[in-house]
Order: C-alpha cells, then sequence, then structure tokens
C-alpha cells in the first residue's frame, strides 16, 4: 500500500473520529447508530478499511450531521484519485477502466512511458490486447466486459496518426519474449510494433538484455505532458500530480532512456524476437 494512500486514509479516518466525538457519541454508540458492528468505526477512524459512499452517508446521518456527507466524500474522492485499486476499478468493468485512461491520454500531448513486461496498449494488436487483459482478469476475478475493453484500448490508438501528439516509450526487451499469448499472436504483435515505430509520432527505444543500466527496471509508468504520473503495480493504479512525483518518474524516465536504443538499433532487436518465434519448436 503506497504510502500517500495510507496517510489519506488516515486523515480520513482522523476527520470521522473528530465528528464522533463532537457528537458526543462512543464508538458502541455510533455502531448502533449505524446499524454496524463496533469494530467497523474503530477500523474507519484507525484506517485500517477504506470507506465507502455509503459508509459516508451513514456516518455524517449516525452522528447527526448529513451535511458533512460531500465533504467527507471529497476527501474519499482525493484519495482514491491517488490509489486506484484494481478490485475497485474493475468491479465497474474493463471499459470503464480503459475509458479513463482514454480520457488522460487525449488531453495529453506528450506521453512518456515505460514497460517491462508487456507491449504496451497503445501499441497491442486486439488478440494481444485480449490476451494480457484477460490473464490480469483471471488474476482479479473480474472477467466481464472483457471484449469492450479491449475495443476502448484500441480506439485510443487513433492517437498515433493524430498530429501534434508525441509518444516516447521505452520497453525492456524481455517484453518482446515474454509468452503471454499464444506464439502467433505475439508474432503479429510484433509485426506491429515493428510497424509502428516507423510512425512520425513514436519514439520507441528498447532497452536491451545487455545494455549497461544506472536503474533496474520497476514497475510501468506513464507521465502525462508532467502533469500527471499513472503508474502500476500488482494490486492498484497510482495516479500522481504533485510536482515531486512528477519530477522523480521524469528522472527515472531520462535515466532508462540513456541504455536504450532507437531507430534501426531497436527495430533489429524486434527482428531477432520476431525471428527467435520462428525457430523455437
Amino acid at each position: 500500500m503506497s504510502t500517500d494512500f495510507q496517510q489519506a486514509r488516515t486523515a480520513l479516518g482522523a476527520r470521522l473520529r473528530e465528528l464522533r466525538t463532537e457528537a458526543g457519541l462512543t464508538v458502541r454508540a455510533l455502531a448502533a447508530e449505524c446499524g454496524w458492528a463496533p469494530s467497523k468505526i474503530s477500523k474507519l477512524e484507525n484506517g485500517k478499511q477504506t470507506a465507502t459512499t455509503s459508509d459516508l452517508d451513514t456516518w455524517a446521518s449516525g452522528v447527526g450531521r448529513p451535511e458533512s456527507a460531500p465533504e467527507l466524500k471529497g476527501r474519499l474522492a482525493g484519495l482514491e484519485s491517488t490509489y486506484r485499486s484494481w478490485r475497485r476499478q474493475l468491479a465497474g468493468g474493463h471499459r470503464a477502466v480503459q475509458d479513463a485512461l482514454g480520457a488522460q491520454h487525449e488531453k495529453t500531448t506528450v506521453l512518456r512511458g515505460f514497460t517491462a513486461s508487456v507491449v504496451p496498449g497503445i501499441f497491442q494488436t486486439p488478440e494481444y490486447a485480449r490476451s494480457v487483459l484477460s490473464r490480469y482478469a483471471e488474476l482479479h476475478g473480474a472477467a466481464r466486459d472483457i471484449e469492450a475493453g479491449v475495443a476502448s484500448r484500441i480506439r485510443r490508438q487513433e492517437g498515433l496518426y493524430a498530429p501534434g501528439k508525441r509518444y516516447r516509450v521505452l520497453l525492456w526487451e524481455s517484453a518482446l519474449h515474454v509468452r503471454i499469448c499464444s506464439p502467433a499472436v505475439l508474432a503479429d504483435q510484433l509485426d506491429r510494433l515493428m510497424s509502428v515505430n516507423g510512425l512520425s509520432t513514436v519514439d520507441l527505444g528498447i532497452i536491451p538484455l545487455t545494455a549497461e543500466v544506472r536503474i533496474a527496471a520497476g514497475d510501468d509508468f506513464w507521465i502525462h505532458d508532467d502533469r500527471l504520473v499513472i503508474a502500476e503495480s500488482w494490486h492498484a493504479e497510482m495516479w500522481l500530480d504533485s510536482a515531486e512525483d512528477i519530477a522523480l518518474y521524469r528522472r527515472v524516465w531520462d535515466t532508462l532512456a540513456a541504455s536504450a536504443v532507437s531507430g534501426r538499433s531497436a527495430h533489429r532487436i524486434i527482428t531477432r524476437a520476431r525471428a527467435a518465434l520462428t525457430d523455437s519448436p
């Protein structure tokens, strides 16, 4: 769990406790008002559990301050805008997740990204995207509307042909070999990657496995016009907009880019990965 998220959740809990004590209610008394177990009150106040909007409505009514609900929901929205668990996001379906990312892409002129394990969504074929989303859907138990998610992800690629857009993407060479799909699908994906490498809007850098690097590969991330960073982990996305966080990720990107090759050198690495598929039994 990110430190920023936990601090925000603890701060929300402190505000909930403040409202309870101002109302002169004990933990047990508020629990009775809300129809909850006392342990839920304690968990929310101590930042051990994330409140829902319904929880906040119930709390505000329970302490006799229904007018405080919008404030509490605002705090929750701020918390979720930084830390977005996959479980919560995928409860609304894959399309909702992809549409939210698409909205950020539309606002962005220069997108800098880094991926270490798979070809990034902005370059994916539909079949490869389907394989990727399906595997992660299995992991999180969220198999609904995968096809709608694939369609939304592919629509995002219209930006590759939009004048004024710029995609500066770094890819760890290992991602070219990951068998998250069938060999045939991966072969088509590598062909697609070679074709987008020639687009005027795309600067593709590949970090060779044999390259000397100043830092090792970490989580995937995307920097949107130096105004927003979206970083991924196994359990969540972090949407970071503080100047400090953006500056850090920009330094990470610049450091990784120093070890990358581009142009014909990148094309040769992709070609080599493609040939390895043909040669494999």
